[in-house]
């Protein structure tokens, strides 16, 4: 299961030594709606690899503002708290996997 970011966990979180996929969604967005279960799968195929995590844009605004978010679904995936890709609006899994694997190898 992906694991629910906040205002207050992101920094730590993305600091990891592993790289982590950070899917900025919201309830009322349709396209969020659809990769939701992507990003549930990825979860779950790169546990222990990566960190796979959701963060709300309405209940989070301080990470959202803070990293320019006015587009949502949009994916970002960082390496050692940098960000290193950004992937907006709704793809197929191969686009998020893709960037993973990137940080991976």
């Amino acid at each position: 299961m992906a694991l629910e970011l906040t205002d207050s966990n992101f920094k730590e979180t993305i600091n990891s030594d592993k790289p982590v996929l950070v899917d900025f969604w919201a309830a009322w967005c349709g396209p969020c709606r659809v990769i939701g279960p992507i990003i549930e799968e990825l979860a779950t195929e790169y546990d222990g690899k990566a960190i796979v995590g959701k963060l709300d844009v309405d209940n989070n605004p301080g990470v959202s503002v803070e990293y320019g978010i006015r587009n949502i679904p949009a994916v970002i995936v960082f390496k050692n708290g940098q960000e290193v890709k950004r992937i907006i609006g709704a793809n197929p899994k191969p686009a998020y996997k893709n960037a993973l694997d990137e940080q991976l190898a």
